[in-house]
C-alpha cells in the first residue's frame, strides 16, 4: 500500500527534525540526564514537527537502550511506538475529542500504571480545541498528575490556552522551517526515492510551503505524479502559481505604469487556472524582494529568489522609490485579505493592479542635493541677519518681516440688527402670517397667541398678548427660538423681540399704547425679552 511522503519520511529520532535544532537538544539532554517535565507544551505553524517530536520524546523517554536522549530504535518499546501498537502511548485528538467527558475518562485512565513502558504517555494535538469545561477537568489532573504520567499538548493556536494551563508545562515554540533546509530535505528524498528533482523546482517547492515540511512534501508528492522529472514547469502546474518569468512580467508592467499589459498577463494566467490568491501572494513575495533590494542590497541572505532572478528584480526595483514599493505593498496586502470573502478574485486582483500602476507612473518632482543645501544655506542666511537686527534694536523692514495682521472678515449684513431710528411703533402687518406657520413649527406656543398681535418699534418687535400664560411660555428658550426663527423666516429680518400682557381692546391703535415706553420698561422689570 501506497503511503504518503509526509507519513513515509516522517523523521524517527531527534537527528531526523529539521530546523529546530534548539528543541531538540533540550529534549536528548534531559531525556539522558532523567530530568524530565510531566508535561510539554509544543506550539507553532502547522509542519514544523510538533506531533513529530511528540511522538519521538514519548518513544525516547519509554525506550530500553537510549543513546544520549536518542531512541535506540531496535528495542521492542521503539519498535511497538512506531508500529502504533504501544498503548502507553495515547494521542488524543483535541478537535474531536472536546467535552468534558472526554477529558474525565482520560483523568480516570491516569491511575493505571504503564504496561510495558516507564511511563504513560498522553500526547493531546490541537489542545487549543478543548472546551471550558474540559480545560477545568485537565487542569485538575495536571495540577499533581502521578509520577508514571506525561503529558504534551500540542497548539498552532497558543493564544487559546488558558494561562493556568501554559504555567504548568514547559513551553518549546517551533520555528518555520527555513526554505534551505526544506530544500536540502527535498532532494534527499527524491533521491532516495529515484526521482529526478530540479534544484530551482526544490527551491520553489521550499518558497511555497511557507516554511512547512509537511506541506512541501505534499507538494512534491504531487509532483511525482505528474512527472519523474521535476522542473519549474511541474510544480507551477501542480501548486497553480504562476511562472517566475510570468510575476517579472507582470512587476515590470506595474512599473512601468501599463495596465493594459498587466490586465492581459492576468487574464492569460486565469485562463490557465491559476489560482488568484496565489498568485497575488507570490507577487507580495515578490515585490518583498524588491522592498529589500532597495533598503539593504548588500543582504542578499534575506532575498528567497535565485542568482538569476535577482538581476531581474534589481531592474524592476530601479523604476521604483522606496515609498511606491510600499505603497504598491500595502495594496496588495489588502487585495489578498478582502479575497477569501471577495465575489470574483480574479476581478478584486486587477482592481489591485489597476491602483498600483496609477501609483507607479505617478511622477515625482526630483531635488537635487545641492538645491536643497542651497536653500537651507539661504534660509540660515536670513535666519542670522534676523537675530543681527535684534540684537542691535533695528526693526526689520517689511522685506524681511512682512507680517501684518489679517483684516477681520466683514460681518454679514443679515446678522447686524439695524440701527435703531426714530420712528413711530406701528403694527406688524405679517403678524397673521408668523402665528400660521408658527402653528405647524410649535402649536403649543402659537395656541397662546391667540388674539394677540405684534408691534414694531425700529429693529425691535413686541408681542402683546391677552393672557400672562405665553409669558411662563416664552421663558423657555426653545420656544422664544421657534417664534425667533419663525418671524425671521416670514420677514427675512432679525427682530429683538418681547412680549408683554395687555387687558385691554387689542384693536387700539399701537401709538396710543406708547410701546417705546413700555418697551422701556419692560427691560427694568426683566419681563421676558429675547435678542437675536
Amino acid at each position: 500500500m501506497y503511503r504518503a511522503l509526509y507519513r513515509k519520511w516522517r523523521p524517527m529520532t531527534f537527528d531526523d527534525v529539521v530546523s529546530q535544532p534548539h528543541i531538540t537538544t533540550t529534549l536528548k539532554r534531559q531525556i539522558s540526564e532523567g530530568k524530565t517535565a510531566h508535561a510539554y507544551l509544543f506550539t507553532g505553524s502547522r509542519g514544523t514537527g510538533k506531533t513529530t517530536c511528540a511522538r519521538i520524546f514519548a518513544k525516547a523517554v519509554n525506550c530500553r537502550n537510549p543513546h544520549d536522549g536518542r531512541p535506540c530504535l531496535e528495542c521492542d518499546i521503539c519498535k511497538a511506538a512506531d508500529n502504533g501498537t504501544l498503548n502507553d502511548i495515547i494521542e488524543i485528538d483535541a478537535a474531536s475529542n472536546t467535552g468534558v467527558d472526554d477529558i474525565r475518562e482520560l483523568r480516570e485512565s491516569t491511575v493505571y500504571t504503564p504496561e510495558l513502558a516507564r511511563y504513560k504517555v498522553y500526547i493531546i494535538d490541537e489542545v487549543h480545541m478543548l472546551s471550558n469545561q474540559a480545560w477545568g477537568a485537565l487542569l485538575k489532573i495536571m495540577e499533581e498528575p502521578p509520577e508514571h504520567v506525561k503529558f504534551i499538548l500540542a497548539t498552532t493556536e497558543i493564544h487559546k490556552v488558558p494561562l493556568t494551563i501554559i504555567s504548568r508545562c514547559q513551553r518549546f515554540d517551533f520555528r518555520r522551517i527555513l526554505p534551505e533546509d526544506i530544500k536540502a530535505r527535498l532532494l534527499y528524498i527524491a533521491e532516495q526515492e529515484k526521482i529526478a528533482l530540479d534544484d530551482e523546482a526544490a527551491t520553489a517547492i521550499a518558497r511555497i510551503s511557507d516554511g512547512a515540511m509537511r506541506d512541501a512534501l505534499s507538494i512534491l508528492d504531487q509532483c511525482m505524479a505528474v512527472s519523474d522529472n521535476i522542473t519549474v514547469s511541474t510544480v507551477s502546474e501542480v501548486s497553480g502559481t504562476a511562472d517566475r518569468y510570468a510575476l517579472y512580467e507582470i512587476l515590470d508592467s506595474i512599473a512601468d505604469g501599463k495596465s493594459a499589459d498587466v490586465l492581459s498577463d492576468i487574464d492569460r494566467l486565469y485562463a490557465a487556472s491559476k489560482d488568484m490568491s496565489r498568485l497575488c501572494d507570490e507577487l507580495i513575495f515578490q515585490l518583498r524582494n524588491i522592498m529589500l533590494i532597495e533598503t539593504s542590497p548588500d543582504n542578499e541572505r534575506l532575498l528567497g529568489c535565485l542568482p538569476d532572478e535577482l538581476k531581474k528584480l534589481q531592474e524592476i526595483a530601479g523604476k521604483l522609490t522606496l515609498d511606491k514599493t510600499l505603497s504598491l505593498l500595502d495594496i496588495l496586502q489588502t487585495a489578498g485579505d478582502s479575497m477569501p470573502t471577495a465575489a470574483s478574485k480574479r476581478t478584486a486582483l486587477e482592481m489591485a493592479v489597476i491602483r498600483m500602476c496609477n501609483v507607479a507612473s505617478k511622477r515625482e518632482v526630483a531635488v537635487s542635493d545641492s538645491a536643497v543645501n542651497e536653500l537651507t544655506n539661504r534660509i540660515s542666511a536670513l535666519e542670522d541677519e534676523i537675530e543681527e537686527l535684534k540684537r542691535s534694536g533695528v526693526r526689520p523692514s517689511p522685506a524681511v518681516r512682512p507680517e501684518r495682521p489679517a483684516p477681520k472678515p466683514p460681518k454679514p449684513k443679515d446678522l447686524e440688527p439695524e440701527p435703531e431710528q426714530a420712528q413711530e411703533p406701528v403694527l406688524f402687518p405679517q403678524w397673521d402670517e408668523v402665528l400660521e406657520r408658527l402653528t405647524e413649527v410649535n402649536p403649543g406656543c402659537a395656541g397662546a397667541l391667540s388674539e394677540s398681535r405684534g408691534i414694531i418699534y425700529g429693529n425691535r418687535l413686541m408681542i402683546e398678548v391677552q393672557s400672562e400664560f405665553f409669558l411662563s411660555l416664552f421663558k423657555k428658550p426653545e420656544n422664544a427660538k421657534s417664534l425667533r426663527d419663525v418671524v425671521k423666516e416670514i420677514t427675512g429680518r432679525s427682530y429683538a423681540i418681547g412680549a408683554r400682557c395687555v387687558k385691554k381692546d387689542p384693536d387700539s391703535s399701537p401709538k396710543e399704547d406708547k410701546v417705546a415706553e413700555l418697551m422701556e420698561k419692560a427691560r427694568r422689570e426683566d419681563i421676558p425679552f429675547d435678542i437675536d
